[in-house]
């Protein structure tokens, strides 16, 4: 099978596509022939080797976590049948043809490939923080990075809880948070005033997805550093302010969380926005937009 590899850590230029030796599914394991992988910031970090320590690589390594296809082989054990259409974590990366994998639900159908690979990591990410800061019907919430994969999810299941969502977002992306009913304003400079103006009955909690700045603006916005959580910011530890930076939910929990969230989207209630999709070939290109910070939703490879 084509799966993209990488044998050091680096840049975009390590990664390339190679014929390689495609997993067979033992007992109680699945294979699925990958239709959508999806493309996170931890990819590359991985990639960079940022993540030495708590991630362990093994060289040919193959990049991706996130999964949808269609089941095609099976090990004796194994819950799901072939043909059954599937979402949510690859166990041998998901850069490829074919991947076992691990936490998976079935696809609603009439949900495509692309949009469902965009909930397991974004959809689990974004309710769990919004939990750690115990968001409630009538609060007030200012979302960094609101565009973005994970804060336009967080933005819609904000405002399902009944919360009013101020989003921060570059001006080209204003009238898409303004159709998920997000108030938005610009990043950069002044923005303290430009959220005091939109938000006079003050800020609730803090929802950093972006990682570019703007914590210290939140400390001041809030008088302090209490229910504000960022996913991105390294300097958040420095600043007092608290980082998500992994689930404490079982595997079933998190199974339940993405059926849901499946089917919401399914539905037509909760919007996937896909920024980009690439072939298996141009998977440096796409990590390359993920890492950019600037992708308008989620990054898509396609094998």
């Amino acid at each position: 099978m084509q799966a993209v590899v990488f044998e050091e850590f680096g840049g975009p230029e390590v990664l390339r596509t190679e014929d390689v030796t495609e997993p067979h599914a033992g007992p109680g394991q699945t294979r699925v022939r990958v239709r959508a992988a999806g493309v996170n910031p931890i990819d590359f970090k991985v990639r960079r080797g940022w993540t030495k320590g708590f991630i362990d690589v093994t060289f040919p390594a193959t990049p991706g976590m996130e999964v949808a296809g269609v089941v095609d082989e099976v090990g004796e054990g194994s819950e799901f049948a072939v043909g059954d259409e599937v979402v949510g974590w690859s166990t041998t990366g998901s850069y490829a043809e074919h991947a076992l994998v691990g936490n998976v639900v079935r696809k609603p159908e009439g949900l495509s490939w692309e949009q469902a690979v965009g909930l397991p990591i974004a959809g689990e990410t974004a309710q769990r923080v919004l939990d750690e800061l115990q968001l409630k019907d009538g609060e007030t919430l200012l979302l960094h990075g609101a565009a973005g994969a994970v804060g336009s999810i967080a933005a819609q299941l904000a405002r399902t809880a009944g919360a009013t969502v101020i989003g921060t977002a570059s001006p080209a992306n204003h009238d898409f948070l303004r159709s998920l009913g997000v108030i938005p304003v610009a990043y950069g400079e002044g923005l303290v005033d430009r959220v005091r103006e939109v938000a006079p009955q003050g800020i609730d909690a803090v929802f950093d997805t972006a990682g570019q700045g703007g914590l210290k603006e939140s400390i001041e916005l809030r008088g302090d550093t209490d229910r504000i959580v960022t996913i991105a910011d390294f300097s958040a530890a420095e600043l007092g302010v608290a980082a998500s930076m992994g689930s404490s939910a079982s595997p079933t929990e998190i199974a339940a969380g993405l059926t849901n969230q499946l089917q919401a989207a399914a539905a037509g209630n909760l919007k996937v926005r896909i920024a980009q999709t690439f072939a298996l070939t141009d998977a440096a290109k796409a990590q390359d937009l993920s890492e950019s910070g600037h992708a308008p939703g989620k990054v898509v490879v396609l094998p």
